[in-house]
């Protein structure tokens, strides 16, 4: 549908794309969020330097990984180093408030608008920032979420309270044998129910999430809609990227914004309908919301 040539910079200066799309977002029939990774980051949830070695620096001692993203596929020797480490990653990374509010300012810009998230991020940030569920479908998982290794069954199993009794009890890098866990209908071991290989489950929440988000789009499919892209890359653009650009060219009436730190682009086709920033995705909203 697109030419292989596409705008590898901003289409426009700072303040004038700020403004563009200040009056995208106020004139908006409906707002689609697309959320990846550069969002948390923006938010300060970064995955290496001083916040790793604050709470993996025994991990990078022993064995020279110097990053959460290494460490989630390194071969720990025992289930129990295994979820030492992965008790700690799922801790900092869903159960604690991220450092920045730049989710609390996104939501503050579109709370009274007609939106829908769709994100692949899975530390369950815009719950935490009072998203309502209703409108978020988060694609790729959660991680306070486990779920079957096998898997048995297509069901998940909230981990908020062995979570943190892991690292409660947790002690030279290992776990107490007793808090390792196990499916409840196969006893097989639970794992995160995160989207890395086929077993990945699909629970009736997400099955729901998935029809609340193909209906919000069905039904307003040609109105002015923001299709609002905040830190996607590359690693999985066929669920939000690619979507936003084939929607956009399909109604006139859209908008597509990019905000990405060295991948705001856009295809040449959409290149009228769209507002492409490489900033950081929190100075924006703080921008927008003066």
């Amino acid at each position: 549908m697109f030419s292989r040539m596409s705008i590898t910079k901003s289409t426009g200066n700072y303040w004038d794309n700020i403004r563009r799309l200040r009056e995208a977002l106020d004139s908006a029939d409906a707002v689609v969020i697309g959320a990846g990774a550069g969002l948390s980051t923006s938010a300060g949830f970064t995955y290496s330097g001083d916040r790793f070695r604050r709470y993996f620096a025994d991990f990078e001692k022993k064995y020279g990984f110097s990053d959460m993203y290494s460490g989630g596929f390194y071969p720990f020797p025992s289930p129990e180093e295994f979820w030492a480490y992965w008790s700690r990653y799922i801790f900092i990374n869903r159960y604690t408030n991220a450092p920045k509010p730049v989710y609390e300012n996104l939501l503050s810009l579109i709370r009274d608008k007609d939106y829908f998230v769709i994100t692949t991020n899975v530390d369950h940030c815009f719950q935490k920032a009072g998203v309502d569920k209703k409108r978020l479908f988060y694609t790729q998982g959660d991680y306070g979420l486990f779920q079957c290794s096998k898997p048995c069954c297509q069901e998940t199993f909230d981990n908020e309270d062995t979570i943190r009794q892991m690292m409660e009890q947790q002690t030279n890098m290992r776990i107490p044998s007793e808090l390792l866990p196990i499916c409840p209908h196969c006893g097989k071991p639970l794992t995160m129910n995160l989207r890395s290989d086929d077993k990945f489950v699909e629970d009736e929440g997400w099955h729901e999430a998935a029809e609340r988000y193909e209906n919000f789009l069905r039904t307003r499919k040609n109105g002015r809609i923001l299709f609002l892209e905040l830190g996607v890359g590359y690693n999985t653009p066929v669920i939000i990227k690619y979507p936003f650009w084939r929607m956009t060219a399909q109604n006139k009436a859209a908008t597509y914004a990019c905000i990405n730190y060295g991948e705001a682009v856009c295809p040449t086709e959409i290149e009228k309908q769209s507002i492409c920033m490489d900033a950081d995705i929190g100075a924006v909203l703080e921008d927008l919301r003066r």
